[in-house]
C-alpha cells in the first residue's frame, strides 16, 4: 500500500472549488462523465461514469472533503482528504490519499494530475 500527498493551485475561491467538487452537475461538466454526489456523510458517490466509487465520510463546507475510495477487496480503507485554503485569487488544494494498492499507484498519480485536478483547473482557468 502506498500514500500520496500532492498540492495544487487553481484560480477561484474555496467556495467555488468546493461547490465544483460536491455538485454532481458541476462534476459532470469538468470530468466529462456522469457523477453521483451528495454532500452528506455516509452517502455513496460515483465519478467519471462509475470509474471511481466510494463513500463520503465528512464535509467541512468550503474547506475539506474526506472520502473512502473503493479498490475492491482490501483490509485498509483508502481515504482521500481534499483541503482547500484561500490564496488571493486562487485556492491552494492539499490532497492526501492513503492506502493506495501498489499496482494502482502510478495510475492514481496520473489520474489526480491529468483528470481530476487537471480537469478542475481547465474548468476554472480556460
Amino acid at each position: 500500500m502506498k500514500e500520496l500527498r500532492k498540492y495544487y493551485r487553481i484560480k477561484g475561491t474555496p467556495e467555488e472549488i468546493y461547490a465544483a467538487l460536491i455538485n454532481p452537475f458541476a462534476i459532470a461538466l469538468w470530468t466529462g462523465g456522469a457523477a453521483e454526489m451528495k454532500a452528506e456523510p455516509g452517502t455513496r458517490f460515483s465519478l467519471f461514469d462509475g470509474d471511481i466509487e466510494g463513500i463520503n465520510i465528512s464535509f467541512e463546507q468550503n474547506h475539506k472533503i474526506v472520502q473512502e475510495w473503493f479498490f475492491g477487496e482490501q483490509d485498509e480503507k483508502s481515504i482521500v482528504s481534499i483541503t482547500l485554503r484561500p490564496d488571493r485569487h486562487y485556492t491552494k488544494i492539499e490532497l492526501h490519499h492513503t492506502h493506495i494498492p501498489d499496482e494502482a499507484f502510478e495510475d492514481m498519480t496520473i489520474g489526480w494530475d491529468a483528470y481530476y485536478f487537471g480537469g478542475l483547473k481547465d474548468f476554472f482557468e480556460k
